[in-house]
């Protein structure tokens, strides 16, 4: 399972996990946009999408996951 995680620089990255390693995390639900404003996968990998709207989302669903203290997230966009 892949999950993001918020850094203190307010950078993202992804985390890969095994089964048994999984740590608690938040999901994000939310309605997709435009597939060209939502931030991709391989877009979260290489460091862009920072101008895309789909971008706050993530910045959103970081800040509520940190302030659940909670490290890592999961949004479908971005994470499969």
């Amino acid at each position: 399972m892949r999950l993001l995680r918020r850094c203190d620089t307010g950078d993202f990255s992804l985390t890969q996990f095994g089964d048994e390693a999984i740590p608690p995390y938040a999901i994000l639900s939310h309605t997709w946009g435009a597939d060209t404003e939502e931030v991709t996968f391989e877009e979260m990998t290489n460091g862009t999408g920072k101008d895309k709207l789909g971008y706050e989302k993530i910045r959103f669903c970081g800040e509520q996951a940190r302030q659940h203290g909670l490290e890592y997230f999961w949004i479908d966009t971005c994470c499969i």
